[in-house]
């Protein structure tokens, strides 16, 4: 079942937003709508696509702020992250304060999600793989048939996520991107939460921090 995507960079952090398609029933999946709201339904517009639901890679403000006013605006069930992102979900108000954000809605998953998971989008099927170490509760969103995933946080084209913010942990990171991800196959493109696309084989061979060279 094919898929059509489109990135839309959000927020002063130019966070991915992303939105998967399904191209028999135009359904779509809003995955990570950090902020710009009217900038969101202009793509949803001019693909043609109908949401039907919001899904969440981590809890990290720039990948959440705007999920209550879509989800409310929308009647849009909200999906993931993994139940150990709950304390950044919880901690909203204080990321707004932190990061400088003007003030959005707090707001609980409608489901948490956990590994090995699936998640339907009109009439495809993405595979919900956890892969912690940027947040423990980070999860990415694979699409097997176009060999394409949303991974968020975890892996950027020639970078990793950080693990400097509270809970995360630099060899859980290591461990998702390399045990998690690059089995999927060289050949899976994949946007990242922040920058431009790269395939896994790309980071394999050149990525500074998890290029198979590094051991």
């Amino acid at each position: 079942m094919a898929l059509t995507y489109r990135v839309i960079p959000v927020t002063a952090f130019a966070q991915n937003c992303t939105i998967f398609m399904c191209d028999e029933t135009n359904k779509a999946a809003i995955i990570d709508p950090g902020g710009d709201v009217a900038k969101i339904e202009a793509a949803l517009e001019e693909m043609g696509a109908e949401a039907e639901k919001i899904l969440l890679t981590h809890g990290h403000l720039d990948h959440v702020g705007a999920t209550a006013e879509l989800a409310s605006k929308h009647q849009l069930p909200i999906i993931g992250p993994h139940k150990d992102d709950a304390f950044w979900l919880e901690a909203l108000p204080q990321q707004i304060q932190m990061f400088g954000f003007p003030p959005v809605e707090g707001f609980s998953p409608d489901q948490w999600l956990n590994d090995g998971d699936k998640v339907t989008v009109g009439n495809m099927t993405l595979e919900v793989i956890h892969a912690p170490g940027h947040t423990p509760g980070h999860v990415i969103f694979y699409h097997p048939q176009q060999q394409l995933a949303q991974v968020g946080d975890v892996l950027f084209n020639g970078s990793i996520g950080r693990t400097d913010f509270p809970k995360g942990n630099h060899p859980d990171l290591i461990h998702s991107i390399r045990e998690k991800l690059f089995p999927l196959g060289d050949e899976v493109r994949f946007v990242p939460g922040h920058g431009p696309e790269s395939t896994f084989g790309q980071e394999r061979k050149t990525n500074p921090f998890v290029a198979d060279h590094r051991g």
